[in-house]
């Protein structure tokens, strides 16, 4: 291992990476926390280009960092800079720059069958991490986010996924569109809705091919996407209580990705 102060370019890039327009002009992203850094190391669908330590932490002398950073780039970062760049209050000490995946095409994804997530104007980061992680567990086969969502590279979001990013194919764009497209290779949309005209999810049978859409937190799935072709679907409970307004967005997705994953 050879390692190094992070030089002055180094330092520049990882300052600007906070931002989503330099995340997807240098296709690069961060990754922070130790547990998280190592699952993307294990995964290996993530390609990492350098690794930083703070060196007030000396990660790097610890023996099982030793052995994954043989073969990767390394560098360290004063206290202060490390604190500059990390997303957190209290940062772990490690930090990975690594190279933004491909997006899948929407024909690509038409291609495959299972479930599918795709995301109406999620805003919260931490929801939408929870999601890829759950996702990823439930082996969907793609995450697909439409206006509005918040950006799959956020670093609360690659955060939150507890080094889930990168193993699911997904891909940006406009929902109407790309479900258009899905439906034409027989993909059922579901609609996950509170409302009076949805139906339980426990009254669907079987499926092969399934889009679970989750809407924003606050005011749910667009009413555009709302077409007579789509299911409207809920999550109900003979023992759910009334004062509780709604389920958490994660929480709903998780539940209905166990749910239609047993009708597959």
């Amino acid at each position: 291992m050879n390692l190094s102060t992070a030089s002055n370019r180094q330092q520049t890039l990882l300052r600007k990476l906070n931002r989503k327009k330099y995340r997807y002009k240098e296709r690069l992203f961060l990754l922070e926390g130790a547990r998280a850094v190592q699952q993307v190391i294990v995964n290996q669908e993530i390609h990492i280009r350098t690794l930083f330590f703070d060196e007030s932490q000396r990660y790097w002398e610890q023996a099982d960092w030793k052995r994954m950073t043989n073969e990767l780039e390394v560098a360290t970062l004063s206290q202060e800079l490390f604190m500059e760049v990390s997303d957190t209050d209290t940062p772990q000490g490690v930090l990975a720059l690594c190279e933004m995946p491909s997006e899948i095409t929407t024909e690509e994804l038409a291609s495959q069958s299972g479930l599918i997530v795709a995301l109406d104007g999620l805003q919260d980061p931490g929801n939408l991490g929870t999601i890829i992680r759950t996702a990823g567990w439930f082996g969907v086969s793609g995450i697909i986010s439409g206006k509005g969502t918040v950006d799959m590279f956020h670093p609360k979001v690659v955060r939150g996924t507890a080094g889930a990013t990168g193993t699911i194919p997904f891909m940006n764009g406009k929902l109407s569109e790309v479900f258009d497209t899905l439906e034409s290779k027989d993909w059922q949309v579901f609609l996950l809705d509170s409302g009076s005209q949805s139906r339980p999810l426990q009254e669907i049978s079987s499926i092969t091919k399934g889009v679970i859409v989750v809407g924003n937190e606050g005011h749910g799935i667009r009413d555009t996407l709302m077409t007579e072709s789509r299911s409207r679907v809920r999550i109900s409970s003979p023992v759910a209580r009334q004062n509780v307004e709604s389920l958490n967005a994660a929480i709903a997705a998780s539940i209905a990705l166990y749910d239609l994953s047993g009708k597959i």
